[in-house]
């Protein structure tokens, strides 16, 4: 199962939009604390909708007790830093891909040691960054993509009329 993780998340209603994203993809969300908001937020409910409820969620009082307690992760960092783009990495079917706070980023003192491992979304020159629940679905949907959509619904039917042609 592919993970999300949020280094230090700020805003509720990203986080509760990040959640919804991993239910529908049936991915695991990993939490870093300190949080900028309390998970019982009316914010995250309402982002996250119906959806909360069956999220697969962990919390971590911090980096190093993340590491602990998923020893070996395969962990992607996205970060505007990274000299390679997301779509040019070959992502596992158990990977883990971390996102930083809304207003800096994952720290640079993780970031450091692990250039390999950095990803980047492209953007023109002179953006700061994309929205962070944006960041994280381009970058899980590749990894899904690559990972064949496993155990995805792979087609669609209309709700009142069929498909013509």
């Amino acid at each position: 199962m592919i993970n999300i993780v949020l280094h230090q998340p700020e805003i509720p209603a990203n986080t509760g939009n990040i959640g919804r994203t991993c239910v529908a993809a049936g991915v695991r969300l990993h939490l870093i604390e300190p949080l900028g908001f309390r998970l019982n937020e009316k914010q995250i409910r309402r982002a996250g909708m119906d959806y909360w409820e069956h999220l697969d969620v962990r919390r971590y009082v911090n980096y190093e007790t993340f590491l602990d307690e998923n020893p070996g992760a395969a962990i992607w960092y996205a970060t505007t830093k990274a000299e390679q783009v997301y779509s040019d990495v070959a992502f596992g079917p158990d990977d883990y891909i971390m996102f930083g706070r809304e207003s800096a980023g994952i720290p640079e003192e993780i970031l450091a040691g692990q250039k390999e491992r950095c990803i980047r979304i492209p953007m023109l020159e002179g953006m700061r960054s994309l929205n962070l629940s944006n960041s994280a679905a381009i970058v899980l949907y590749e990894a899904l993509r690559q990972n064949g959509f496993a155990g995805m619904e792979k087609a669609g039917a209309l709700h009142r009329l069929e498909w013509q042609g």
